[in-house]
């Protein structure tokens, strides 16, 4: 049966009743996905999802992508979905393609990304008897997963589907599985249209925030003498930064960002007290800890921003909370005005009600508080080697790239460790979804997956992934797929020969006994990339950054692999050790 681009309408709108046909269940997945608007689907074929791809082979309006490994497909699909704001798709088959994807998955989960991951499973009859390639996908996933579905019947695959997209999308967005048994694949049922709406009786995520709540807020806020903003993650993924900004524009607070908020609020204007937490500036950790009232919006004060939360409840303060899931509230500090709603719900309202109330805040007080912070400011404590002549200075390579791509259309991708901290530091994101990469999980090789997903929805858009030498080799097969799909991106490698972050916290907590950290048999980067039909360059010399830079700019049709020599002693600067307080911070190495 052809599913084609003039079938697309009567997918999404059918449900009439009208023009009832009798189709296979990978049939009707695939109509499921168009009635959602999905472009593009990350995956890797085997036994339990032929008859799926079957169905994919007869249809032209989802492009498929093959990936050369399950993690890299539901990585790819992720960083879609963080661009976008899009949930992201992924197909893998059943045994090994689900336990390769669920790193992928917990990624996905830590950071509340929006996703339907789609699974193979043995036929229904042969579940529980040790099948070849069967797991247990559903106890597999559940600890990593919003929620999964086992569809048993082929009858309820469109609505299982509809279900899917919602909870992955809707309340705090998150990963959902759905596993589907190769009969219940191929069975055919009548379907007569993709289901318009639904009702679940256990699932009702509330959007509008208290009214008496938010009272309490402002009523705090205006009050302060020493006000900060916190904000997180949830502001990118509830698509609430103009309400942000609207926000600080009115009240002239200062205003932090964690490492999944960067470009919440611009990093240029001089509100923001840059990022905050384990390797944050001094003024926004001494900021969060001496502040008299908090507003945390969409953040979940995690160990990497508060550091020790016996340290962090030294200084009273008042605390509000602006949070979709309840759950995250309280559960790490306990706050004074909880808010259980939609970020950019409430925070319209929250705005609203300034408008309405004459008062204003203390301005002398204010005042003063911003004196204070440029007091911490002042101390420069980003400040590196920035004119070594004798080797390249990683933070160096970052700001190089900031300053050429500032004014581009540009999304920088990371993997995880040094690289991650000194992209997130030294470029100055000003707008949203543009840094993409793995917080909570902290997964290495994420970097060539994501900016390989993003790179397929913004082909216009200029996209860097900043990883080392350590991470890229978890998933560099995907070189592969980025010839093969022509997603020419940038690959900036800081090539310190070391599991860098792994090496620093054993040079200061370890007394210097490097363990297993260093890379002692590197691959040839610029060969293994023209190897894979890419362009490779070798970047040794302080003064040949910029212009390595410019050419792979150049080279706009064409993946670039960058292999920058880097100072392989740089550590990341400010640094909070394991179970001190925020402001108990490192700021060079004559500190160690």
């Amino acid at each position: 049966m052809e599913i084609s681009k003039a079938e697309m309408n009567s997918a999404a709108a059918a449900s009439s009743g009208a023009n009832t046909q009798e189709l296979r269940g990978a049939e009707i997945l695939v109509k499921a996905l168009q009635a959602e608007n999905v472009k593009y689907i990350w995956g890797y074929p085997g036994g339990a999802v032929l008859h799926i791809y079957d169905a994919f082979y007869k249809q032209d309006t989802i492009q498929h992508v093959l990936v050369r490994h399950e993690q890299a497909a539901v990585h790819a699909a992720d960083g879609y979905a963080r661009a976008t704001g899009d949930v992201g798709v992924a197909l893998v088959t059943s045994g090994p393609g689900v336990t390769n994807a669920v790193t992928g998955i917990a990624t996905a989960y830590m950071d509340s990304i929006p996703m339907v991951i789609i699974t193979g499973q043995v036929p229904t009859h042969a579940i529980g008897l040790d099948a070849f390639q069967e797991c247990d996908t559903v106890g597999i996933t559940r600890p990593v997963v919003k929620h999964n579905f086992l569809v048993k019947d082929v009858r309820d695959m469109a609505m299982v589907m509809k279900k899917a997209f919602h909870i992955a999308r809707s309340g705090r967005p998150g990963p959902v599985v759905v596993d589907i048994p190769k009969d219940v694949s191929f069975n055919k049922t009548a379907y007569s249209g993709y289901p318009e709406s639904l009702e679940m009786r256990s699932y009702n995520p509330v959007r509008k925030g208290h009214g008496g709540q938010i009272r309490k807020a402002l009523q705090l806020l205006l009050t302060a003498k020493r006000p900060y903003i916190y904000t997180g993650g949830g502001v990118l993924l509830g698509n609430a930064t103009n309400e942000l900004r609207t926000l600080v524009d009115m009240l002239g607070y200062p205003v932090t960002n964690t490492l999944m908020g960067l470009g919440a609020f611009p990093a240029t204007d001089k509100r923001f007290l840059g990022m905050l937490g384990m390797h944050g500036t001094v003024e926004a950790n001494n900021a969060m800890q001496n502040c008299d009232v908090l507003l945390a919006v969409g953040a979940r004060f995690d160990d990497r921003v508060i550091g020790n939360p016996k340290h962090f409840a030294q200084n009273e303060r008042k605390i509000i909370h602006i949070d979709i899931d309840p759950s995250s509230i309280s559960k790490r500090v306990k706050v004074d005005v909880p808010i259980v709603g939609d970020v950019k719900d409430v925070l319209t309202e929250l705005i609203n009600m300034i408008r309405e109330t004459p008062s204003r805040a203390d301005a002398q007080a204010l005042a003063a508080w911003w004196d204070t912070i440029e007091g911490w400011r002042g101390r420069d404590c980003m400040r590196y080697d920035s004119e070594n002549k004798d080797v390249i200075k990683p933070q160096k390579v970052i700001e190089t790239l900031w300053n050429m791509t500032k004014d581009a259309d540009a999304y920088i991708t990371s993997d995880v460790g040094q690289h991650q901290m000194w992209a997130a530091q030294y470029y100055k994101f000003n707008e949203p979804r543009r840094w993409i990469n793995s917080g909570g999980l902290g997964t290495m090789g994420v970097g060539i997956p994501y900016a390989m997903g993003i790179k397929l929805a913004k082909p216009e858009s200029e996209v860097y992934c900043v990883t080392g030498e350590g991470s890229v080799q978890m998933c560099i097969q995907e070189l592969s797929t980025c010839l093969q799909y022509t997603t020419p991106i940038k690959i900036l490698a800081l090539n310190n020969r070391y599991l860098g972050m792994v090496r620093q916290w054993q040079e200061i907590e370890y007394s210097g006994r490097y363990s297993h950290s260093y890379m002692d048999a590197l691959p040839n980067f610029v060969k293994l990339a023209e190897a894979y039909g890419h362009v490779g360059m070798l970047i040794e010399r302080p003064e040949d950054v910029e212009g390595a830079l410019h050419e792979a700019r150049k080279l706009k049709d064409r993946t670039v692999f960058m292999d920058f020599r880097t100072d392989p002693t740089e550590n990341v600067f400010p640094m909070v050790q394991a179970g001190k307080g925020i402001t108990e911070m490192l700021l060079a190495s004559e500190d160690l």
